[in-house]
């Protein structure tokens, strides 16, 4: 989230906080994966450290039958909501999908892969925005 100053007049300052489209869409995508009880959700603000995509969002689930419900609730939520659709990457039943919406890569593990990838690591310099356990 970016922020600006504005003069608010007589020498006082009023702090605007600005939101990215590219970080709305990852927020809304952490919220629909939390609504289908997807685990171990975090978001990474990824924009000083790559251009491949501003943010990262990660997160696990138990079964293929959640995945799939974790898939369908983002995929279709962001579609819907958002006019935004994905490059899909994976089926649920190899443990790993991934969404790709350009500024935002939406990853959705098997509980056995995540640990496997540990994909966080990978990025650990990146800044978690949010972090659901």
């Amino acid at each position: 989230m970016s922020s600006g100053r504005i003069k608010a007049g007589k020498g006082a300052t009023l702090t605007v906080e600005f939101t990215s489209e590219a970080q709305a869409l990852a927020r809304r995508a952490v919220e629909l994966a939390e609504e289908k009880q997807a685990s171990d959700i975090v978001m990474l603000d990824l924009r000083k450290l790559n251009t491949i995509a501003d943010y990262f969002v990660i997160c696990s689930g138990e079964s293929d039958r959640q995945l799939k419900a974790i898939i369908e609730a983002i995929d279709s939520g962001l579609a819907h909501e958002l006019d935004r659709h994905a490059r899909m990457e994976g089926l649920a039943s190899s443990g790993w999908v991934l969404l790709d919406y350009g500024d935002v890569v939406v990853h959705i593990f098997s509980t056995a892969l995540r640990e496997y990838y540990r994909i966080e690591r990978l990025w650990s310099k990146a800044t978690p925005v949010v972090v659901v356990q």
